[in-house]
């Protein structure tokens, strides 16, 4: 590896740890939560592929879990246009705090869901849409949900024939439930991504994750690997 080359993932890494550790220090103190997801797919053929998940849920920065998801699947490329349609399962275990006092309570839930993901390009934006149904075991209790997820991508160096590796990322998505209280939950987030490679990408930024009554901001670490 050049030289060159070295020194430029230097500044990258330089710059992502720059960006980080301001959002440690505020979380510590305060009610922002940091979630830390890796993102997986591996490409098995054209058509099938495996999906794979880890997200580490922290009320604060670090070593205060509110939730541990692992999610994986089987998915089936409809076409060569990114139409892709999977069947997954998750287990998440979450660790609520009761009440207001600094007592936690462990909740396991067992989850099956089966999406439909699409994408499509407007001129140099990249847009994503999945819709996702899930099938949630929750300790003794049956719930389902529906989900909408919009995400747009913006690059941010962009030049005709030419690698453009710095982002904007912006999504939001939507719960629904199947019984009363139709509205679950609405989850905004914005920030930056970086390609390194057809293989590797990762955002850093800022999600509001809103509720019926309440809201709680985070901010989230994701990478993103293809194989």
């Amino acid at each position: 590896m050049s030289q060159i080359k070295m020194k430029k993932k230097s500044k990258i890494a330089t710059l992502i740890m720059a960006l980080v550790l301001p959002f440690f220090a505020m979380s510590q103190d305060s009610d922002l939560g940091n979630w830390l997801i890796y993102i997986g797919n591996k490409k098995l053929n054209s058509k099938w592929n495996i999906h794979n998940e880890v997200q580490y849920r922290n009320y604060n920065a670090v070593g205060d879990l509110e939730q541990l998801l692992l999610r994986t699947g089987i998915g089936y490329n409809l076409s060569e246009n990114n139409n892709n349609i999977l069947l997954g399962y998750g287990y998440i275990l979450s660790e609520n705090y009761i009440g207001d006092t600094d007592d936690k309570v462990s909740v396991n839930e067992h989850r099956i869901f089966q999406q439909f993901t699409t994408k499509q390009n407007l001129g140099k934006v990249v847009l994503s849409h999945r819709y996702r149904f899930e099938q949630r075991f929750v300790e003794d209790d049956f719930k389902m949900r529906f989900r909408y997820f919009l995400g747009i991508k913006v690059p941010l160096q962009y030049k005709e024939d030419a690698k453009n590796p710095l982002y904007l990322s912006l999504y939001n998505e939507i719960f629904l439930n199947t019984k009363s209280s139709i509205f679950d939950r609405n989850r905004v987030f914005g920030g930056l991504g970086y390609k390194f490679s057809d293989s590797l990408r990762v955002e850093l930024g800022y999600m509001n994750q809103f509720f019926e009554n309440s809201g709680r901001d985070q901010i989230n670490i994701i990478a993103f690997v293809n194989l």
